[in-house]
């Protein structure tokens, strides 16, 4: 292993851009049942439009160039490429923040983010470091097998000592969550807040994975019955895209390598369904666009199947933690019990995407926290 760090900029060849276009362009279609709606998968009218826009509107060039304003990083960490994003603050008292996205997502989930954090109008400023999870984007090519929240933790605490960083807070949401997590219980000596994001939705979908979870809820209490009604709608009709790529990551990569129409489905249905407020198309289609240049849709595949086989978590956090409850209600409370005098903060919109959809809500909320903290 070498500690290197070396610049990276994104220079997609125009051999590429060409080929994605000349490939939606020939796009075989499939035929679509009258009335189904959003019950079976993203409309055909709705993804044919989303991929006209793709190839003749988009400009790659002009989103490539916003990403490549961030000076951005690669370095090798257990054997694996880890490309990152680190944005330093001009301001005095910036404090060091490691920001992990999600899936499907990536950088460009934080694009509208860094900047109110690193240059804010008032308060605390921040020294920003967003890393590309192993096998996400430019985290690429995958060096093997194994790479659990708890592997990719401890890939984050390495990163953080390269940069020299004695003092730094975590945040994250989904997979980053849960990596930010373990950051926190790893390098409790280092680490001086952990943040997390959260919504109803997702509290209740990750409730079906803990055992005995359903046994605990009582059917005759209505917020108990609004999460068991959450928890069977995503075992019976949400969870297909996760069974498939926790057991089956090498058959359905080939489908999200070779097609950009399932690629884009496969993000843009999720964004659908897990979002209450507007996204922006070019920035919906910049992360889409990450995955199918760098082909990372197999490896992400693979990394969520790594997690589901795996029990590797962590010691909890001894920092102090910090919740941002997106499109809050009762249940999320009930699913996430904290200690008294935990920041708590809920937000009537947004849900699963706070960084696209409310990233000025999440900024302040960010400062909020991190700001007394040293």
């Amino acid at each position: 292993m070498t500690e290197t760090i070396q610049p990276f900029r994104i220079e997609i060849p125009q051999a590429d851009l060409d080929y994605l276009h000349d490939r939606l362009a020939h796009a075989r279609w499939p035929g679509e049942l009258p009335g189904a709606g959003w019950t079976r998968g993203m409309p055909l009218a709705q993804l044919t439009e989303l991929a006209e826009y793709w190839r003749t509107q988009y400009d790659w060039r002009a989103q490539e160039a916003s990403l490549n304003r961030y000076p951005q990083f690669i370095t090798e960490i257990d054997g694996q490429p880890i490309h990152f994003l680190h944005v330093r603050s001009d301001r005095p008292g910036a404090k060091p923040l490691l920001i992990t996205h999600g899936f499907p997502s990536s950088v460009a989930e934080f694009l509208r983010l860094i900047e109110p954090l690193v240059d804010p109008a008032e308060g605390q400023a921040f020294h920003v470091v967003a890393p590309s999870l192993p096998g996400y984007a430019f985290s690429t090519p995958l060096a093997g097998a194994g790479w659990t929240m708890g592997r990719t933790a401890r890939a984050w605490v390495e990163l953080m000592r390269r940069l020299g960083y004695d003092r730094y807070g975590v945040h994250g949401g989904d997979i980053g969550a849960g990596v930010s997590g373990v950051v926190g219980g790893l390098d409790g000596a280092h680490v001086i807040g952990v943040h997390v994001v959260t919504d109803p939705l997702t509290a209740a979908n990750t409730a079906t994975f803990l055992p005995g979870m359903a046994d605990r809820l009582d059917p005759n209490d209505p917020v108990d019955k609004l999460i068991l009604d959450r928890m069977d709608a995503f075992r019976t009709d949400g969870s297909g895209y996760l069974a498939i790529q926790n057991s089956r990551p090498q058959t359905i990569g080939y489908g999200l390598v070779d097609s950009p129409l399932l690629q884009l489905a496969w993000i843009a249905e999720k964004v659908h369904e897990w979002t209450d407020l507007p996204v922006d198309r070019d920035q919906l289609l910049t992360n889409v666009s990450l995955y199918w240049f760098t082909g990372s849709g197999a490896s992400a595949a693979h990394t969520l199947y790594e997690q589901a086989h795996s029990h590797d978590w962590g010691a909890p956090p001894t920092a102090p933690q910090g919740f941002a409850v997106f499109g809050a209600d009762e249940t999320v409370r009930r699913l996430i019990p904290v200690p008294a005098g935990t920041h708590w903060t809920e937000f009537d919109r947004g849900l699963h995407f706070p960084a696209l959809e409310a990233p000025a809500q999440l900024a302040a909320d960010l400062r909020t926290f991190f700001t007394p903290l040293s």
